[in-house]
């Protein structure tokens, strides 16, 4: 987008009960963010373990690697497109997704698509837990062999699993409550290590 085709909040508008800090339109200065950086974020999005692990099912259900990357590119593709309209009003007006959904929704039924889009994310987070967990438990069992000997079953995986899933659950709410604030310096970040 060229410079001209943002617009910016001219008038105050703090007083209003439906304003906050967290919700309120960021100026142009604020808004950083070009083309490559949204590019960037795009495939950092698609390049994730998940997009390997469905290459490979492809591969396994019979299509060739050309076959699998391409349609893996075209479902990316498809995603990008309602993604690039959802972030529209965001990346012109400085709005957030909350303050957009209340010109369709009204300010208390923006509540249930937001709602619905944390549903999505938590189920998301339990997918990518789940493989992190395995992962961790294919390492501690090629570690140590004794670790998948634990014969427990629950929910039809072994309790050697569950265990190791819970432990990636534990390091990545570590992180999520230590991680660093977007605009910290690093000198303030947060050490893991003493």
């Amino acid at each position: 987008m060229r410079s001209t085709d943002f617009v910016e909040l001219s008038e105050d508008v703090s007083a209003s009960p439906l304003w906050n800090a967290d919700l309120a339109p960021t100026s142009v200065e604020q808004r950083t963010w070009t083309t490559w950086n949204i590019a960037a974020l795009w495939i950092g999005m698609s390049v994730v373990i998940t997009t390997y692990m469905l290459g490979g099912g492809f591969i396994a259900q019979g299509m060739t690697w050309w076959q699998a990357m391409l349609t893996i590119l075209l479902g990316n593709c498809i995603v990008l497109i309602p993604m690039v309209l959802n972030a529209h009003a965001g990346t012109k007006y400085g709005i957030s997704f909350p303050v957009l959904l209340r010109a369709s929704f009204g300010t208390k039924g923006a509540n249930i698509p937001a709602i619905l889009r944390a549903i999505v994310a938590c189920g998301w987070f339990g997918i990518q837990t789940w493989i992190g967990g395995t992962a961790i438990d294919a390492l501690l069992t090629a570690v140590w062999s004794g670790w998948a000997s634990i014969d427990a079953v629950i929910a039809g995986n072994p309790l050697h699993t569950w265990i190791s899933f819970f432990l990636f659950w534990g390091i990545q709410v570590v992180i999520i409550l230590k991680a660093p604030c977007g605009d910290s310096p690093p000198q303030e970040y947060p050490r893991f290590v003493p």
